[in-house]
Formats: C-alpha cells, structure tokens, sequence
C-alpha cells in the first residue's frame, strides 16, 4: 500500500484528498501525523511553485510520496492580484474580514461587470521516486459588495457564484465547484488512470 504524506494539517482537506485516494488503496496521512513540523516558507511567484516547495520540503524530509496544495483569488481588475499573496493581502497579522474589507475598498469604484474573479488551486503530487504531477482546478465567480454568509472562510463571504456567495452555500454545495474540488478530480482522474494501467 502507498502511503502519500498530506503536506497540511487541515482536518476539512485531508478529509478530502484520504475520501478521493481510498478507493486506490492508498492510505493519506498529514504531516504531523508523519512527524513534519516545520512551516515551509512560501517564496514561490506562483501556487505551482510554492505547492512544489511545500511538497519538496515533505518530501525530502521523509522520503515518501507527498500531495502539497496552494491557492488564492485572482481579481481581473486588480492585475490579478492579490493571487500569491490572498493570505497576506492586507499584512501578515491580518484576519479574514481585515482581507476583504481592503479588498471591497479597492474594488469601490468597480462597476459590476468589471468585478470578475476567480479562485485558483494548484495541488501537487511527488510519487515515491520524487518526480511532480501538477494539477490545477479553478472557480470563475464575482466579487460582491459587502460580506454575506456565515459559512466557509477566507474571501468566501464575498466571492459570488451566480446568486450566491461560497459563504452562503453548504458544504456539500461549495464542494461541487470549488477550485479545490476541480484540482482534486483532476488528481482522482489521474489515480484512476496509473490503477487500470498497472
């Protein structure tokens, strides 16, 4: 059985990434469960490169097969920002609602059709042997005006996804088209694909 070290100790995404590989006879466990627990700075310039860094750093400590994930909300009329830099948008001791109160600000002048955005996952696979498998899932939405919702976390109070924001969704709902949710089809696919050719 192959055992993958979840470059996290988010209970909600383990949760996630151990329901897609069971089938595969894979068994996930998180980093501090695998005994890693050091904070991998994050240097990179894109959520590929600091999905890779996390990852790389799981797994040379380790030696085994490593999923690391990064994402972020890319803003069209903001050049894409804040992008990389979601977490430390409006400074490192910043919390949800100080990141998209400076958000809504920037954006107070924007009409609505000029108010697109999307929110990008870019989840890493090393295999045993270290080499990377990149896989990417994206949610297109716009951003509201004011916070709305009590659920999920993040900029979810303000992203809006036809009527609603993800903070006003389920769970259940917010799992169907998260950009999460698409990167990891993309990873299940990808398992799908290595089991009916071995």
């Amino acid at each position: 059985m192959e055992r993958i070290v979840i470059a996290s100790n988010n209970a909600g995404k383990l949760r996630e990434i151990c329901a897609i590989l069971a089938p595969f006879g894979v068994e996930a466990v998180s980093q501090r469960e695998a005994g890693f627990a050091m904070d991998v700075e994050e240097t990179g310039a894109t959520f590929a490169e600091n999905a890779l860094l996390k990852a790389q750093a799981v797994y040379d400590a380790l030696h085994c097969s490593v999923i690391a994930d990064d994402s972020g909300l890319l803003v069209d009329a903001l050049d894409g920002a804040p992008g990389v830099y979601s977490h430390r948008f409006a400074g490192e001791n910043a919390d949800d609602a100080q990141r998209n109160e400076k958000l809504l600000e920037l954006l107070e002048q924007t009409p609505p059709n000029l108010r697109t955005a999307r929110f990008v996952c870019v989840l890493c696979y090393l295999d045993a042997q270290g080499a990377p498998h990149m896989f990417e899932g994206t949610c297109d939405g716009t951003i509201g005006t004011q916070p709305l919702g009590e659920n999920g976390f993040g900029y979810d109070p303000i992203f809006c996804v036809g009527s609603q924001t993800m903070a006003q969704m389920t769970d259940e709902e917010k799992n169907r088209i998260s950009h999460r949710a698409n990167a990891l089809e993309r990873l299940k696919e990808y398992f799908e694909n290595r089991s009916q050719s071995c």
